[in-house]
């Protein structure tokens, strides 16, 4: 069994040429995601995880995060996405296919 049952993890790599998740968005989602996941006390060891990562080497979707231990990718643009994310996938066990890379 994980540590946490669903551990995401948002690239928050920024590059020189500005073509990268951070520029896209991802810090400020990374930690708008982070307070919401404690907010609906879903953060913690057997629950839910949300760290920031480095390059995770798809820009070509970005800005992006993956969910483990299902190692489903996400694009996103907004928290709108992101609470969906939240609702389907981390507390409905639903992928949410139409934000799915």
């Amino acid at each position: 069994m994980s540590y946490f049952k669903h551990h995401l993890f948002f690239c928050c790599n920024q590059r020189d040429n500005g073509r990268d998740c951070n520029s896209r968005g991802a810090s400020t989602m990374f930690a708008w995601t982070k307070e919401r996941v404690a907010e609906l006390e879903l953060n913690g060891p057997g629950a839910v995880r949300v760290s920031k990562a480095g390059c995770l080497g798809r820009c070509e979707i970005g800005p992006a995060l993956v969910v483990y231990p299902e190692a489903v990718w996400y694009s996103f643009a907004n928290q709108s996405d992101i609470e969906d994310i939240i609702q389907q996938h981390l507390i409905g066990g639903r992928v949410v296919e139409r934000l799915r890379r």
